[in-house]
């Protein structure tokens, strides 16, 4: 079975710094989104209402660039990467190695911890 690559947030950042074409996925429910957010544009897919965007991941998601998965603590992000791995076929999926808590603690002290 294949898992999502960890990856560390200076790790992130340096890459989407970079340019890389990475999608960010945060899978975060609504209000947590409101309480922190990335300075980066997400595709925002809360794992609580998958019933509302499941079948529309093909077009939600391109299969030709990496996907950044981040929750709040790397949890749901690692499930969720597990599943586009699994069950839709996706190969270059990373995880945010203690999500966006990780993010706020080694990146940007602006981004809110909760």
């Amino acid at each position: 079975m294949t898992t999502p690559v960890s990856i560390r947030a200076r790790a992130l950042q340096q890459r989407l710094e970079l340019g890389e074409a990475i999608q960010l996925v945060d899978v975060r429910e609504d209000q947590e989104l409101e309480l922190a957010r990335l300075n980066w544009p997400v595709v925002h897919l809360p794992l609580s209402r998958s019933a509302e965007w499941i079948a529309q991941i093909e077009s939600l998601l391109e299969r030709d660039r990496p996907v950044a998965v981040l929750c709040h603590a790397g949890v749901r992000s690692w499930q969720f990467g597990c599943w586009l791995i699994e069950q839709q076929g996706y190969t270059d999926v990373l995880n945010l190695q203690g999500g966006i808590d990780a993010w706020s603690v080694d990146v940007d002290p602006a981004v809110p911890r909760y």
